[in-house]
Protein backbone atom coordinates (compact mmCIF):
# COMPACT_ATOMS: atom_id res chain seq x y z
CA UNK A 1 0.00 0.00 0.00
CA UNK A 2 2.77 2.09 0.83
CA UNK A 3 3.79 1.86 -2.79
CA UNK A 4 0.65 3.02 -4.33
CA UNK A 5 0.76 6.38 -1.78
CA UNK A 6 4.04 7.32 -2.94
CA UNK A 7 3.03 7.01 -6.68
CA UNK A 8 -0.22 9.16 -6.00
CA UNK A 9 1.66 11.57 -4.41
CA UNK A 10 4.78 11.69 -7.00
CA UNK A 11 1.83 11.77 -9.64
CA UNK A 12 -0.31 14.37 -8.12
CA UNK A 13 3.10 16.63 -7.93
CA UNK A 14 3.39 16.32 -11.40
CA UNK A 15 0.14 17.15 -12.16
CA UNK A 16 0.67 20.44 -9.74
CA UNK A 17 3.53 21.05 -11.40
CA UNK A 18 2.37 20.85 -14.68
CA UNK A 19 0.47 24.19 -14.82
CA UNK A 20 3.36 25.93 -14.52
CA UNK A 21 5.01 24.63 -17.71
CA UNK A 22 2.30 25.65 -20.04
CA UNK A 23 2.75 29.20 -18.25
CA UNK A 24 6.51 29.82 -18.58
CA UNK A 25 6.33 30.01 -22.37
CA UNK A 26 3.93 32.37 -22.13
CA UNK A 27 4.97 34.78 -19.43
CA UNK A 28 9.48 34.06 -19.69
CA UNK A 29 11.12 32.96 -16.57
CA UNK A 30 11.52 36.61 -15.82
CA UNK A 31 7.86 37.34 -14.93
CA UNK A 32 6.96 33.53 -13.57
CA UNK A 33 9.70 34.03 -11.19
CA UNK A 34 8.57 37.43 -10.19
CA UNK A 35 5.61 38.25 -7.81
CA UNK A 36 3.21 37.88 -10.83
CA UNK A 37 0.09 40.16 -9.53
CA UNK A 38 -1.52 39.18 -12.63
CA UNK A 39 -1.31 36.11 -14.88
CA UNK A 40 -2.88 35.99 -18.36
CA UNK A 41 -5.82 34.29 -19.24
CA UNK A 42 -4.70 30.58 -19.39
CA UNK A 43 -4.61 28.90 -23.35
CA UNK A 44 -6.82 26.14 -23.60
CA UNK A 45 -4.27 23.54 -22.60
CA UNK A 46 -2.86 25.32 -19.40
CA UNK A 47 -6.64 25.82 -18.37
CA UNK A 48 -7.43 21.60 -19.12
CA UNK A 49 -4.30 21.12 -16.29
CA UNK A 50 -5.67 23.45 -13.94
CA UNK A 51 -8.55 21.54 -14.19
CA UNK A 52 -7.32 18.02 -13.93
CA UNK A 53 -5.24 18.92 -10.60
CA UNK A 54 -8.23 20.84 -9.35
CA UNK A 55 -9.75 17.48 -10.11
CA UNK A 56 -7.24 15.22 -8.54
CA UNK A 57 -7.23 17.40 -5.08
CA UNK A 58 -10.80 16.71 -4.80
CA UNK A 59 -9.67 13.00 -5.21
CA UNK A 60 -6.53 13.00 -3.40
CA UNK A 61 -8.74 13.32 0.06
CA UNK A 62 -10.37 10.04 -0.04
CA UNK A 63 -7.46 8.06 -1.12
CA UNK A 64 -5.22 9.14 1.57
CA UNK A 65 -7.87 8.58 4.34
CA UNK A 66 -8.30 5.30 2.87
CA UNK A 67 -4.99 4.10 2.25
CA UNK A 68 -4.01 5.19 5.74
CA UNK A 69 -6.96 3.89 7.58
CA UNK A 70 -5.63 0.61 4.97
CA UNK A 71 -2.24 1.03 7.04
CA UNK A 72 -2.89 1.57 10.16
CA UNK A 73 -6.73 -0.59 10.81
CA UNK A 74 -6.13 -4.35 11.81
CA UNK A 75 -8.23 -6.75 10.24
CA UNK A 76 -8.17 -4.95 6.26
CA UNK A 77 -8.26 -7.13 3.06
CA UNK A 78 -4.45 -5.48 2.38
CA UNK A 79 -4.44 -7.28 -0.99
CA UNK A 80 -8.00 -5.90 -2.03
CA UNK A 81 -6.93 -2.45 -0.62
CA UNK A 82 -3.77 -2.36 -2.54
CA UNK A 83 -5.03 -3.44 -5.55
CA UNK A 84 -7.80 -0.71 -5.09
CA UNK A 85 -4.72 1.90 -4.69
CA UNK A 86 -2.92 0.28 -7.72
CA UNK A 87 -6.27 0.73 -10.12
CA UNK A 88 -6.56 4.27 -8.31
CA UNK A 89 -2.75 5.05 -9.58
CA UNK A 90 -3.40 4.00 -12.85
CA UNK A 91 -6.51 5.05 -13.87
CA UNK A 92 -5.09 9.00 -12.58
CA UNK A 93 -1.96 8.56 -14.59
CA UNK A 94 -4.51 8.04 -17.76
CA UNK A 95 -6.72 10.37 -16.64
CA UNK A 96 -4.01 13.34 -16.96
CA UNK A 97 -3.28 12.98 -20.38
CA UNK A 98 -7.09 12.15 -21.27
CA UNK A 99 -8.00 15.65 -19.77
CA UNK A 100 -4.82 17.83 -21.25
CA UNK A 101 -6.05 16.09 -24.92
CA UNK A 102 -9.54 16.58 -24.72
CA UNK A 103 -10.83 13.25 -25.41
CA UNK A 104 -13.97 13.03 -23.30
CA UNK A 105 -14.90 9.06 -23.04
CA UNK A 106 -11.46 8.11 -22.52
CA UNK A 107 -11.32 10.93 -19.33
CA UNK A 108 -14.87 10.29 -18.04
CA UNK A 109 -13.90 6.26 -17.99
CA UNK A 110 -10.70 7.04 -16.56
CA UNK A 111 -12.43 9.05 -13.82
CA UNK A 112 -14.66 5.93 -12.76
CA UNK A 113 -12.16 3.52 -12.66
CA UNK A 114 -10.32 5.77 -10.16
CA UNK A 115 -13.85 5.88 -8.20
CA UNK A 116 -14.02 2.49 -8.52
CA UNK A 117 -10.43 1.83 -7.03
CA UNK A 118 -11.59 4.07 -4.19
CA UNK A 119 -14.80 1.75 -3.72
CA UNK A 120 -12.37 -1.25 -3.68
CA UNK A 121 -10.25 0.59 -0.79
CA UNK A 122 -13.28 1.22 1.16
CA UNK A 123 -14.52 -2.13 0.70
CA UNK A 124 -11.22 -3.73 2.03
CA UNK A 125 -11.72 -2.22 5.36
CA UNK A 126 -14.78 -4.12 6.43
Amino acid sequence: MLTWILLVLILYYAGLFLPSLFLLPRIGVGAYLGSRDGDPDPAKVHARAQRAHRNFQENLAPFAVLAVLALVLSDVNVEQASLGGAVFFFARLAYLPAYLLAVPVIRSAAYSVGFVGLVMMGLALT
